[in-house]
């Protein structure tokens, strides 16, 4: 068993920055790999970012390369999503997930979910 649990959510402003964590806990927690979904009402959740436990390679989708970056702290049990120049369609609901072992493209396979957080985006 995997648990998880999002917070930093919140309000932004567009073209602001926000941070996101995820604290996992669970015995065999440090075997997955963890990434940020989000979803907005009406529509599929979408896979924006993940992070494989095994060398920390990443995974994202096209609309947020280059504007977000996932960490990790082992340390902390935490995963970070940075959001930088935030736009109005990144408002969602936030959640994270885990996947055993490695990301992958395919974006198939997260067993485990958190329960999820908010962010806006208005100025």
């Amino acid at each position: 068993q995997v648990q998880l649990v999002e917070s930093g959510g919140g309000l932004v402003q567009p073209e602001g920055s926000l941070t996101l964590s995820c604290r996992y806990s669970g015995d065999t927690a440090p075997n997955y790999a963890i990434g940020f979904w989000r979803q907005v009402p009406g529509k599929q959740r979408e896979g924006v970012a993940c992070i494989s436990r095994s060398d920390n390679s990443t995974v994202y989708s096209d609309s947020v390369e280059g504007r977000f970056t996932i960490s990790r702290d082992d340390a902390e049990n935490t995963v970070y999503l940075r959001m930088n120049n935030v736009n109005p369609a990144d408002a969602a609901t936030y959640y994270c997930a885990a996947r055993y072992r490695r990301c992958t493209m395919r974006w198939t396979g997260f067993e485990y979910w958190g329960q999820g957080t908010q962010v806006a985006v208005s100025s």
